[in-house]
């Protein structure tokens, strides 16, 4: 049986008219790497909280009465995963499985997604945001910085993949 996806082109209007709609209303674009890291510094609190006073990268986030999980980037990325579980819901596509290659196994999968989500959100730190916040938002203010992020995205996306391509293919 095909899945049915969404038509490519209303996604990206729709994907567009939120980003709109994000700065018009917050008046910041969208991503989800200060999200990840606002949890993370979280969770770091929590366990260790000590450690996460002590630490200068953690006190510019918690310092201050600062609540790293009252940001909007928080929301924003809490409202992401509840819209995707809302959507696969509705697409009949809410099952808990792994897409592979029948080449490899779910094993392999999950550890390669795992490493490559893992150096993802080192990267989106140290560029100082993701593809969301960096790429989409940025090219929306016509920032050269965007632009060149998602040169970079792509472009190294389209290097990468036919190293990669056994795990999908």
């Amino acid at each position: 049986m095909k899945k049915k996806y969404m038509n490519p082109y209303i996604a990206g209007t729709l994907l567009g008219m939120v980003l709109l709609l994000s700065m018009f209303l917050s008046g910041h674009g969208i991503g989800a790497s200060g999200g990840i890291r606002n949890c993370t510094i979280a969770v770091v609190k929590a366990l260790d909280r000590t450690h996460a006073e002590s630490s200068e990268y953690y006190r510019r986030y918690i310092g201050e009465g600062k609540k790293p999980m009252k940001s909007w980037i928080s929301f924003e990325v809490a409202g992401v995963l509840a819209g995707a579980f809302i959507s696969g819901g509705f697409s009949k596509r809410l099952k808990l499985r792994t897409e592979k290659s029948p080449k490899i196994n779910n094993t392999v999968r999950l550890v390669f997604s795992f490493i490559g989500g893992a150096l993802f959100v080192y990267g989106a730190q140290l560029a100082r945001g993701c593809t969301s916040g960096a790429a989409l938002s940025g090219m929306a203010v016509l920032s050269v910085a965007g632009f060149v992020t998602m040169i970079a995205i792509f472009g190294s996306a389209y290097i990468f993949a036919w190293f990669f391509r056994k795990l999908w293919i």
